[in-house]
């Protein structure tokens, strides 16, 4: 990264909206520790926070290094209703506090933005006003450990119910921080739900913008192609930046949502959430995604589960970035079947030549 003497404080999240630039923010620590070995897939709280704080810390830069604007503190289901769920809730403050300070850390070294993250807590449910109190006090705690350890911003993200992306929406609003709040969709239309059944989401999205977000979007649950027709629409409803930030993974019009997503061998055993390696999507995917993504005017922009520093340069590239890793960036003409370097032995160019041609011949 740059040496300390070259660092600057970067501009602020809604600064950077001002001057027309967009924003890049990469998601998907959940999955991509799962994959290492460093959590486990259905709770899936990140316990690595504490474990292996180091592994996150690395983590945050290989990201910051393929493009990522935002160092997300990795605090996404790390609420009080989770740690509960795998016996460590005494943790609570404590696998907060850490994540936040390794997200500060790394950000402040390369002078990136630091946001705090709250998330759909999966106990919301407007019929029961207990457990609205109790939603009120995961979202309320751990704003108020983000603020003091040094936010730019909060992300509420993953959400799917209104009412609970409104409650996120007040416990951010409390305090003098920009809103980023990003909501996931159903598994067939796109709408979220409500005490009072199915909202369009262009609907719940402009909402969010009345009350007070700053930036309003998408992320999770949906890829590239199912996720950017839902956002369309909500480009015609509301009036500042919005945000998209799918999974990286080949939802279609048939499976719009990667919890339905079935084994391409069997068509029957769903692939959620250990066997989506099968439906990952292309970097070439991505980047398509980006530059549709900047012709809509999204300025927020990432990816979340399924994530990985390949794909996340692939974005940065595709909007005209060359971030740190595009040092490293595939150069296919120094390739020995492939390539186009004069030095290169010939006859490797010459046998995959043949065999592209022989199977031609075959189809």
């Amino acid at each position: 990264m740059e040496t300390e003497a070259k660092i600057r404080k970067p501009a602020s999240l809604l600064d950077r909206f001002k001057g027309g630039e967009h924003v890049l923010c990469a998601e998907g620590y959940l999955f991509a520790f799962e994959r290492q070995g460093y959590l486990s897939a259905g709770a899936f709280v990140p316990e690595v926070v504490i474990e292996h704080p180091q592994l996150v810390r690395q983590m945050h830069m290989d990201f910051v290094r393929a493009g990522s604007d935002v160092v997300e503190a990795f605090t996404y289901y790390a609420h009080r209703e989770k740690m509960r769920l795998i016996g460590r809730e005494s943790e609570l403050e404590s696998i907060n506090r850490s994540a936040l300070r390794i997200a500060k850390e790394v950000a402040t070294a390369t002078g990136t933005l630091m946001a705090g993250n709250i998330c759909n807590t999966n106990i919301y449910d407007p019929s029961k006003p207990e457990q609205l109190e109790k939603v009120k006090g995961i979202f309320a705690e751990q704003v108020r450990w983000a603020v003091e350890e040094g936010a730019d911003y909060i992300i509420a993200e993953t959400i799917s119910k209104q009412g609970e992306a409104l409650l996120a929406l007040e416990a951010i609003k409390a305090h003098d921080i920009p809103a980023v709040v990003t909501l996931s969709l159903s598994l067939d239309d796109d709408v979220t739900t409500d005490a009072d059944g199915k909202l369009p989401i262009e609907q719940t999205l402009k909402t969010l913008e009345d009350h007070g977000a700053d930036i309003v979007g998408l992320n999770c649950w949906r890829g590239p192609e199912t996720m950017l027709p839902a956002m369309e629409k909500a480009r015609h409803a509301c009036k500042g930046p919005l945000a998209a930030l799918p999974v990286p993974y080949r939802t279609s019009d048939a499976f719009k949502n990667m919890f339905v997503l079935k084994d391409v061998k069997t068509g029957t055993k769903l692939s959620f959430p250990c066997d989506l390696d099968q439906h990952l999507a292309s970097r070439q995917s991505v980047a398509e995604f980006a530059v549709r993504a900047t012709e809509l005017d999204f300025k927020y922009l990432g990816l979340c589960c399924g994530n990985s520093p390949g794909h996340m340069r692939s974005l940065a590239e595709a909007i005209g970035r060359r971030p740190e890793a595009s040092k490293y960036s595939p150069d296919i003409s120094k390739h020995f079947m492939l390539g186009t370097d004069i030095t290169l032995k010939k006859q490797n160019t010459v046998d995959l030549h043949n065999l592209i041609y022989e199977q031609g011949k075959a189809d």
